[in-house]
């Protein structure tokens, strides 16, 4: 088959039936596997995240919120190169699946990890800035997870929406500055996750770019 041909058959690929139903619990996965991990290795000596269960299962947890974040932004370049108008809907899933984790991945840290012990939890964020860029990075996600609705998209207008909702962006850049400062030694996981985020903000601004370059003409 032809490039062409494969790229017609692609844009004119439809929402598989149950699509919706397989993407939640597809995404539910990841947790349901940390948590049960987690609650095994802590409570019956299994070692399915090694020898300190708690600091893996924070670092499982955080790559999965990377990466709801990257599947997040990969919705726009999929419905505009391949016609699949039909992905948006779930641009709304992915990012609250995204902050969904990053919430998880933080109470872990503030349940397990210090145990809610306010003292351990500024000397922490003292001693690892990494700490306060990452609850950061949550806080950006937080409105945005809010006004997911169509009420609130309603009430704020999709001008103000859309503008709110590039909050996405600067807590990807402290999500990954984050990662990067946390793993210290070996940054080739970070690394990758920075470029990707990189490539999903370089094609967009390349499509502003492209958008304006018209009107200045």
């Amino acid at each position: 088959m032809t490039a062409p041909g494969l790229m017609a058959r692609l844009r004119a690929l439809r929402e598989p039936r149950g699509f919706t139903a397989a993407l939640f619990v597809l995404s539910c996965v990841p947790a349901l596997m940390a948590i049960g991990a987690m609650a095994s290795d802590l409570t019956r000596g299994t070692r399915f995240f090694g020898s300190d269960p708690i600091k893996e299962g924070e670092h499982f947890i955080g790559l999965w919120t990377l990466r709801f974040l990257i599947f997040t932004l990969m919705i726009t370049p999929i419905r505009q190169l391949l016609g699949w108008n039909w992905t948006a809907k779930h641009r709304r899933t992915l990012g609250l699946f995204a902050f969904s984790y990053a919430l998880l991945h933080w109470l872990t840290y503030a349940f397990l990890d210090v145990q809610l012990d306010f003292k351990d939890l500024l000397a922490d964020v003292a001693k690892r800035p990494y700490i306060l860029i990452g609850t950061l990075a949550l806080l950006l996600l937080l409105p945005l997870a809010v006004t997911s609705t169509t009420k609130m998209i309603q009430r704020l207008g999709g001008k103000r929406w859309n503008l709110l909702h590039m909050l996405i962006f600067p807590a990807c850049v402290l999500g990954v500055i984050h990662f990067w400062m946390a793993v210290k030694a070996d940054i080739s996981d970070p690394l990758l996750f920075a470029s990707i985020f990189g490539a999903l903000f370089a094609y967009r601004i390349w499509k502003w770019r492209g958008r304006r370059t018209p009107r200045s003409a």
